[in-house]
């Protein structure tokens, strides 16, 4: 038995399980970095400890820092959550040696199934079908290029120690293979303290699916159907489903059977999921099994009515499972979406910010998972991920639809979000059909969700009209309506706004609350919209634009403003006080880093000649690594970046003195 559980987890994972730790009536303890000290699951657990720094090596990932924080709040229970130390055997260990139960499965069982390479052995051995493929011993690069080849092609390189899609690269041929696997090393070295792979034939078009089993101390074990997370993006789900539209009955009770032996096999206590890859016919293979809660857990939550969290509380307090496999019953369909911050038009590349609104969906069958405040931070050092927004209905359509109106009022405004990619994935004819296998994002679709958001027209408009209401004396709905504005009827405001790399000069005129907004090319009006406010309450803006009654919402920060409107979401920014740009400095040489991080690498040496596309500096934000490259051929002339260093958004790394050739080159294109 145990009464106070600490959480050794941060984000929208820790405040979902502590609301399960305490509607089952136990005491909670968070932990938190110096970053997360106003955190939403700090705020509302019961007591909360500080346990280091912002970098994750030194405080989630700090053993010692959680087991101390456990001793000063007397919690005699931790749950891992997942991510940071939830598959990590040493830890596991550590809080039974010190008297604390894990809310989890044992140390052995952490060891065994959280290295790809051993745990597809094990499978091997307990008769659950595996992927053709290397999971040897023997790590050197001359072996693995050598199994490459009698393995065959297209081939998967995996870290054998993590997940998520780090550590993992696809090969179509031996071609950069040896990159490939150097590449692959470091990253898992980074993000999972060990750089062991394992190679696996690739499977095309095959679908993924997982298998959510809990087992208790008595050995009964159960599956809870299935989820399929076929749709991914590098190797990283973005929507998944339960149950699978490819499933049926017979294949649903041969996986989870499957799923049951496997967990038998590593005499698994606890909750967790077997992940496998099914081909069109209906054959399947293990990938891996995960030894904790997985990210979209709450899809099997809505079609089974369990609660994941509270099963694993009842079996590491040696409950027996509360319902059999015959009282396991799925109900309708769920489908979640996960919401990252980062930007689809600059190759999903993680952003970080201000949050500066933040107002989530709410209504039948809707359930938001979430971390997110307005006036957060949005911070590089963790994951991007912001928030799961999963929706339930009778069927697949039902939940479909809710799920694409949730994330249309979803409002997330300061930090660039992959919001409209979600809602356009939820909007393809593949989807919708059932049909989309792990092939799904091809190039045609990331080619179509990294077009830059245009902006209507009627937006800009709005935008114009907004930003003068902000310059009012208190940029209030309030001022524009009042005394001090009867004078300035029939006067015209000239806005000079930016969005991208498109300049829009936008004459304004207003007359009580309807305003003109006329684009201008020199002095000539190239089209007027006719804009009617109605009202501004907080961040919603419900005005008549040239006819239609539109509903928005926005906030200005500085001299940015950020619109949601239409169904898209456009950063426009007023360059009305500002000088003129002179000069386009692209391909100037000058390489500025693309994304707050850590510099983990630094080939430029000043004095070094270069080529277009060679690799300058390395960043890693967010567990990925982002490769900065020369942008034309010359000589390098100043080296800004130093390994270990945090550095800022478009902060300058290095500099290179183009050569004549290339410099023009630059310019002409």
């Amino acid at each position: 038995m145990f009464n106070k559980v600490l959480v050794a987890n941060r984000g929208e994972i820790a405040v979902r399980i502590i609301n399960s730790v305490k509607d089952a009536g136990y005491q909670s303890v968070a932990v938190f970095s110096e970053a997360d000290k106003d955190a939403a699951h700090v705020l509302i657990a019961d007591e909360a400890v500080c346990i280091g720094p912002a970098q994750v090596n030194q405080s989630y990932l700090v053993i010692d820092n959680i087991l101390d924080a456990a001793a000063k709040t007397g919690a005699d229970a931790i749950h891992p959550g997942y991510g940071f130390l939830s598959e990590n055997a040493e830890f596991a260990k550590a809080c039974t040696d010190a008297g604390i139960i894990f809310i989890g499965p044992s140390p052995e069982a952490i060891d065994l199934m959280g290295n790809k390479r051993i745990a597809k052995n094990r499978m091997i051995d307990a008769g659950v079908p595996c992927i053709p493929g290397y999971q040897g011993a023997d790590q050197s690069n001359a072996v693995l290029l050598e199994k490459a080849q009698s393995i065959g092609y297209p081939l998967m390189v995996k870290a054998a120690a993590g997940g998520g899609g780090r550590g993992m690269r696809f090969q179509m041929s031996a071609d950069g293979l040896e990159d490939a696997i150097k590449s692959a090393r470091t990253e898992a070295l980074n993000a999972f303290g060990s750089d062991e792979l394992i190679l696996e034939r690739a499977v095309i078009n095959g679908r993924h699916i997982e298998i959510q089993v809990a087992a208790d101390a008595s050995g009964q074990a159960v599956y809870l159907g299935e989820r399929d997370c076929s749709i991914q993006r590098r190797h990283q789900k973005v929507i998944e489903e339960a149950p699978s539209p490819f499933v049926d009955e017979k294949l649903r009770h041969l996986m989870g059977q499957a799923a049951v032996n496997a967990a038998s096999a590593c005499h698994y206590q606890g909750v967790g999921t077997v992940e496998f890859l099914v081909d069109a016919d209906g054959s399947f293979f293990f990938l891996e099994m995960n030894t904790r809660l997985q990210v979209e857990h709450p899809v099997t939550e809505l079609i089974t009515g369990v609660d994941l969290v509270d099963w694993q509380l009842q079996i590491a307090a040696g409950d027996p499972l509360p319902l059999n496999q015959d009282e396991i019953v799925l109900n309708g369909h769920a489908i979640e979406a996960r919401l990252y911050a980062e930007d689809p038009a600059n190759g999903f590349m993680p952003q970080t910010g201000k949050v500066l609104v933040w107002e989530e969906s709410e209504g039948r069958g809707l359930r938001n998972d979430h971390c997110v405040q307005p006036g957060g931070n949005v911070s590089p050092h963790y994951d991007p991920m912001l928030a799961k927004i999963i929706a339930w209905g009778p069927s697949r359509e039902d939940a479909r639809r809710r799920l694409l109106r949730s994330l249309r009022e979803t409002q997330l405004l300061g930090v660039t979000t992959n919001k409209a990619f979600l809602a356009q994935i939820l909007q393809d004819e593949r989807f919708i059909s059932g049909e989309a296998t792990t092939a799904f994002i091809d190039e045609a679709t990331l080619a179509q969700a990294t077009k830059s958001a245009i902006p209507e027209d009627c937006n800009l408009a709005l935008a114009a009209v907004l930003f003068m209401i902000d310059q009012a004396d208190d940029g209030s709905f309030d001022d524009v309506v009042g005394w001090s504005w009867s004078n300035a009827a029939g006067m015209e405001y000239r806005q000079r706004l930016t969005t991208e790399e498109t300049n829009h000069s936008i004459g304004v005129t207003f007359d009580g609350l309807e305003f003109f907004a006329c684009f201008k090319e020199g002095v000539e009006n190239t089209g007027t919209h006719k804009i009617v406010l109605h009202s501004i309450v907080g961040s919603q803006v419900i005005a008549t634009i040239d006819g239609v009654r539109r509903r928005a919402h926005y906030a200005i920060d500085n001299d940015e403003l950020w619109l949601d409107a239409s169904g898209q979401t456009v950063v426009i920014t007023n360059k009305t006080y500002q000088p003129a740009a002179t000069e386009d400095e692209a391909g100037s040489g000058q390489v500025q880093a693309t994304t707050e991080g850590l510099v983990i690498d630094v080939p430029a040496v000043v004095g070094m000649k270069v080529s277009k596309g060679d690799l300058l500096v390395v960043i890693e934000a967010m567990k990925m690594e982002h490769r900065h490259l020369a942008d034309g051929d010359g000589v390098v002339t100043e080296v800004n970046a130093q390994i270990s260093k945090q550095v800022k958004k478009g902060q300058l790394l290095v500099e290179v003195a183009l050569d004549e050739v290339s410099a023009n080159e630059e310019k002409e294109s």
